[in-house]
This record gives C-alpha cells, sequence and structure tokens, in this order.
C-alpha cells in the first residue's frame, strides 16, 4: 500500500514529523515557503501555499494533504477537495481555526465553555464591552495572529484605535473577557476520519511574553474531575468541527475550578512537544497515523512527568550545534530537538525534554540543559 503524506509549510512542525514518516515507511513530502526551511530535507517543492495551481501540482504527487500551519486559503482548500484530494483536516474544520469570530460562534453553537465575547466594528461597541465587563478585555484581530501576536489587552476604546481604524468595511475585532485564570492548560486529541479518536493528558502551559515557554505533563494537581473535563472538551470539539488530525485546544483554569476554551489549533501543536519522548506515541506520529486513517497509538506517558522546556532566541555569540555538546552533557536523560533556525530574539529555535519520576526535579534539570542555549 502507498502511503504518500504531502505537508503544506516547511517550518518546524514539518520537520518533526520527518523522523516517525521514516520509521513507519511513510513517503514524506514538503511543500516549503523559500529554500532552507527548517523541514528542507524533506522539501520536494518550494512556492507559495496561497497559489492554488502550486499546490494543486503539489498534491499530484501524495496521497494526502496535510499542514505545518492553518493559513491555506479556504478556495485553495475547497479546490483541492472538488480535485478529489484526501485534505486532513479539511476547510470545514480549517474554517474555524482560520478566524477566531467564526471559532467562537461555533463554540458557542457546540455548548462549549468560553471567556465572554462579542464582534465589534467601531470604539462604541468596544468601549461597551468594556463597560460591561469589569473595565477590562482582550481585543484579538480575527485573523492571523499567534504566539501573542494579534492581541492585545485593552482598558479603553482608544487602546485598540488604530486596529479600529484599519479594519475594512463590514470587518470586525473580537473582544473577550480578561479572564482571571489561575494557570493555563492544554487539551490534544487525534481524530481519524473514520473518527475514531484517542486523547493525551491534559498539561499545563507556561507562557511568557505571549509565547510557550514550557509544558508540563501530565498537569499538576489535575485530579480526576478535571482530566475528564478537559478531555470531553477536546473530543466534543473535534467531533463537532470535525477535525481530523492531531487538535489541540488551549484552556484557562479559573479560581472557581471552570475550564473556558481559549484558542485552538489544528495540527501538532507547541503543547505536545513532550510527547516526543515522554508518550508511548508522540504528537508527530499520531498526526501521520490519523490523517492516513491508520490505527491510532497509545498516548499514556512514559513517565510520571515530563517537561518541555523551549529554547526561545538562541545565542547571539556563536550556534545553536555549538551549544549542543555541553547542553547534552548536562543530563543524560536529556532530548535536545533543534528546528535549523537562525537565533533571534523570541523566536522558537528548538526545545528540550526530560522525563522522570520527581517533578521538581525534572523541571529543574530541563531548564539547566535548555539554559546552555542562552548568552
Amino acid at each position: 500500500m502507498s502511503l504518500r503524506v504531502g505537508i503544506v509549510g516547511g517550518g518546524q512542525l514539518a520537520r518533526m514529523m520527518i523522523a516517525p514518516a521514516v520509521e513507519l515507511g511513510i513517503d514524506v513530502r514538503v511543500l516549503a515557503e523559500q529554500p532552507g526551511m527548517s523541514a528542507a530535507i524533506a522539501a520536494t517543492a518550494t512556492g507559495d501555499y496561497r497559489d492554488l495551481e502550486t499546490v494543486r501540482a503539489f498534491a499530484r504527487e501524495v496521497d494526502v494533504i496535510t499542514f505545518d500551519h492553518e493559513h491555506v486559503p479556504q478556495e485553495v482548500l475547497r479546490a483541492l477537495v472538488d480535485d478529489g484530494v484526501a485534505v486532513h483536516p479539511g476547510p470545514d474544520a480549517l474554517f474555524y481555526a482560520q478566524d477566531k469570530l467564526r471559532m467562537r460562534a461555533r463554540l458557542a453553537e457546540l455548548g462549549m465553555p468560553q471567556p465572554e465575547w462579542a464582534a465589534v466594528s467601531d470604539a462604541a461597541g468596544l468601549q461597551a464591552f468594556l463597560d460591561d465587563n469589569g473595565g477590562s478585555a482582550v481585543v484579538k484581530t480575527p485573523r492571523g495572529g499567534y504566539d501573542g501576536k494579534g492581541v492585545r489587552v485593552v482598558r479603553a476604546a482608544s487602546d485598540a484605535a488604530d486596529w479600529l481604524d484599519a479594519l475594512e468595511p463590514g470587518g470586525h475585532l473580537l473582544v473577550e473577557e480578561l479572564v482571571e485564570f489561575t494557570r493555563e492548560l492544554a487539551q490534544q486529541v487525534a481524530r481519524r476520519p473514520s473518527g475514531a479518536w484517542r486523547a493525551y493528558p491534559v498539561v499545563e502551559t507556561v507562557q511568557r511574553d505571549g509565547v510557550c515557554a514550557e509544558v508540563i505533563a501530565p498537569a499538576p494537581r489535575a485530579g480526576q474531575r478535571l482530566s475528564e473535563v478537559a478531555e470531553g472538551i477536546g473530543v466534543a470539539i473535534a467531533d463537532g468541527l470535525g477535525v481530523t488530525g492531531m487538535l489541540a485546544v488551549e484552556l484557562f483554569e479559573t479560581a472557581d475550578e471552570r475550564l473556558l476554551v481559549n484558542e485552538l489549533a489544528m495540527r501538532p501543536h507547541n503543547s505536545g512537544h513532550w510527547s516526543q519522548d515522554g508518550a508511548v506515541t508522540g504528537q508527530f506520529e499520531q498526526h501521520l497515523r490519523a490523517v492516513l486513517d491508520l490505527p491510532l497509538g497509545d498516548t499514556t506517558p512514559r513517565a510520571p512527568w515530563s517537561v518541555m522546556i523551549n529554547i526561545l532566541g538562541g545565542p547571539t555569540t556563536d550556534s545553536l550545534a555549538a551549544r549542543i555538546p555541553a547542553a547534552l552533557a548536562a543530563h543524560p536523560g536529556a532530548k535536545v530537538h533543534t528546528y535549523g533556525k537562525a537565533p533571534r530574539p523570541g523566536r522558537k529555535v528548538g526545545h528540550v525534554t526530560l522525563a522522570g519520576d520527581d517533578l521538581d526535579a525534572v523541571v529543574g534539570d530541563a531548564r539547566v540543559v535548555a539554559a546552555h542555549f542562552d548568552d
């Protein structure tokens, strides 16, 4: 049986699908945006993912199309489906990942717990929302934001005046209540086209400057009730939106033990990098299994605790490669993953994973290893 998977996008998520693809005998090919990207080793084509004919030509050489990101235009996705191409996740699911306002409306229809939210198109509407929600709110651009980009905390309508002025006729911004959360969590679910699914343990994520810095799996103090609620939310969203492949649901946990849906990602996700080395089946292998409609793998953790530390920025005095020997020497159980990216302030250029029996020791040791890549 032929197993040919085409990945649109040449970033680090595509890069990390390559190793499990080789292990499973999958012929993985990548449409990279430009030469020299993270997944260059498997790039069989280079071009604009927004151009239908470029993507269509790439799709002719594979059995399934999947993605390193969610930005391929709907018209391109739907044309591929009309051509008979297997696209996972499909346009009907990605429709909600590409527009946060549509996502919020659909999640409301599904009865999912969310922050208070509204679509606003002018200062009066934004000010009315602020007045009704304690004077503070989070404003988001509906499309294109990630890692803190396109997100702004506001306390007066004037704080978003530039975004409001830039709206096209009929355009809107998403405004949400500023949730007083105790911590952030993430729930991952893998779902096959046939509907079968498997969930990973809910994890705790630590953000710095709007970027994920650390992940602890499973989330500390996650009792049976919280774990079941988080899994139920993830599965309901995967089924309700028809997601195929990996789904990550970012969650707020509040002081009164509620879980609220923050964001969605329909692909492997930073919150799941721990699973590469910490679970029986890592998220990148699982994503490939899911989009090919193969039996899903066991998601059980290999150790009581797994930690992922992002390498943010990287060294400026030398290269990541020059730092690897000392990092590896710092702990024999640590795994270092680099993305083939040049260091740049705030940029995700790699991550470290470590697993063990004692949470404090695992976190501390993983931080020591990751610190070798800082200046």
